[in-house]
């Protein structure tokens, strides 16, 4: 059984689609699209409630010929080619994140993440987190490649996720040496890991870096990945807020107590209400399968 995941090049959203993918039992293919202008996005929330699905609002994209189930997309840029194409081909769509602006009722399948507050429908499915395109052979992979650097000490381990501001959070130097800080304190005898991230500004590189961690990963240095063995090996798990893809994939995967280190600009923004559901729920994992079940239903893929 085979999906046709369209992508905005955006790892974030492509990534997602690729663990749908994987839910439904879906081979895949990926497909890059993209709008041609502004206008032409624009244009597409006023066609798509016309009923008019065209592929001329895109650069170059054209239906491809397969034998495709489903065609599934992530993010506001392949929700209304998602559409246009499963209908060309006579298969239905499912998408991930809700599709504001467009006729929700002729999606096949939408999984939203509860933080985007997801009006109830037939055809939605609310889900804790974001989707992660990972699995088990992915972070045994991680922890192998992991150990070639830091061996195992037998004494448990903290793990910190330093990512980076966005409209909605800020990082300082001063507000992470606080944080670290605290952090050290709380946990004396553990080990202490950490990673800092590509957003990470110079500054608080710089405030990770003075610290006497037992493994370091400072970015501008190293892009190794260590994020799959601290989800894995670490008892505690601390996230800086504005990370809802490493947050997701703390709250889904591993065993450790995940921390939220809460760096949010007030406002009841979907990062603080991500933020909040996942403080809450630190003593468990999120799980997906009914969802994905309920998903596979609606997509007229259950029996397959």
């Amino acid at each position: 059984m085979k999906a046709l995941i369209l992508t905005d090049g955006k790892a974030g959203h492509e990534n997602q689609s690729k663990a749908f993918a994987r839910a439904l039992g879906c081979d895949f293919t990926l497909l890059p699209t993209r709008f041609r202008s502004k206008a032409a996005k624009a244009l597409s929330y006023l066609l798509d409630h016309l009923g008019i699905h065209t592929l001329r609002l895109f650069d170059a994209l054209h239906a491809p010929y397969d034998n495709f189930r489903v065609v599934i997309g992530t993010g506001s840029g392949t929700f209304y080619a998602a559409k246009s194409i499963a209908k060309r081909l006579g298969v239905p769509c499912g998408v991930v994140l809700y599709p504001r602006g467009y006729r929700v009722g002729t999606f096949g399948c939408i999984l939203a993440p509860e933080f985007d507050n997801p009006p109830p429908a037939p055809n939605v499915v609310a889900i804790p987190v974001n989707l992660v395109a990972a699995d088990s052979a992915f972070y045994a992979a991680g922890v192998k490649a992991f150990r070639e650097r830091h061996a195992e000490s037998g004494r448990k381990a903290v793990a910190v996720i330093v990512g980076g501001p966005n409209k909605c959070s800020t990082l300082t130097a001063d507000w992470m040496r606080a944080r670290l800080d605290e952090i050290f304190r709380s946990h004396p005898d553990a080990e202490k890991w950490v990673t800092t991230s590509r957003r990470t500004p110079a500054d608080v590189e710089a405030v990770v870096d003075s610290f006497p961690f037992d493994y370091k990963l400072v970015y501008s240095r190293d892009h190794f990945n260590p994020i799959p063995a601290f989800v894995s090996l670490a008892a505690h798990l601390y996230v800086t807020a504005e990370s809802t893809g490493m947050l997701s994939e703390a709250c889904s995967f591993g065993t450790a107590e995940v921390h939220v280190l809460d760096n949010l600009k007030p406002g009841p923004h979907k990062f603080r209400r991500f933020a909040e559901a996942c403080a809450a729920r630190v003593a468990e994992k999120a799980d997906l399968t009914p969802a994905f079940a309920a998903a596979k239903r609606m997509l007229g893929l259950s029996g397959c």
